[in-house]
């Protein structure tokens, strides 16, 4: 078996650092919608984790049950939130060969 040398070992870190760094750069970039009640809630986050929209059908606000549009809006927001974190693990996958969450904690 072949020994990889420290300078080796330095080129590959520093090549999947910034592959990562590419990774997180588009990330910021993604723009996902979560809904809520047959799409009546819509809600967009960015791959940042930011809440950057939401958007509420005039037919599921009910004055008499505003508790329902609340849930709703949690709902459409945690979908999109759980979307973003799918896809930052996978794509971070890509780059680490699935070893991102081990290797570096707090990248996904």
């Amino acid at each position: 078996m072949q020994k990889m040398g420290l300078g080796s070992i330095l080129k590959q870190a520093q090549r999947m650092q910034e592959q990562i760094q590419k990774v997180q750069d588009e990330l910021a970039a993604l723009r996902v919608e979560g809904t809520a009640g047959g799409g009546m809630v819509k809600a967009v986050v960015s791959g940042k984790y930011e809440l950057l929209a939401i958007s509420i059908d005039p037919e599921v606000v009910d004055p008499e049950d505003v508790e329902m549009l609340e849930d709703l809006v949690v709902a459409a927001v945690n979908q999109a939130l759980q979307k973003v974190q799918e896809k930052a693990a996978e794509e971070m996958g890509k780059v680490t060969g699935g070893l991102g969450p081990h290797l570096f904690p707090g990248l996904t």
